[in-house]
């Protein structure tokens, strides 16, 4: 089984359109269309990494930063290609395999 692997991203809400949007700082950065309320930005954050990753919502969870623009996320059964995939959209994310934080 693939160990739990947590990702940092800076998200800007109200965008245009969701799209992976390069880096900022050391966090993935990622425009979403949803604004920030009720939810709406964070639950299409998840949807937008599930269908990148190619995995079912209920394995990616958000661990820190639910009223926030900086925020971790922890995602389960990651493909092992998690880098690659997440990479090729900012410069190559952070990412650590032991579940600790970024």
């Amino acid at each position: 089984m693939p160990p739990n692997v947590r990702i940092n991203v800076y998200v800007q809400p109200r965008a245009s359109r969701t799209e992976f949007a390069g880096r900022h700082g050391t966090d993935l950065k990622i425009r979403l269309m949803s604004p920030p309320v009720d939810d709406a930005a964070n639950e299409e954050l998840i949807a937008f990494l599930a269908q990148r990753l190619g995995i079912p919502k209920r394995h990616i969870r958000l661990v820190a930063g639910a009223r926030s623009r900086r925020k971790t996320l922890e995602i389960t059964s990651a493909p092992a290609n998690i880098a690659a995939i997440l990479g090729s959209a900012g410069g190559g994310p952070k990412l650590d395999g032991d579940g600790g934080r970024c």
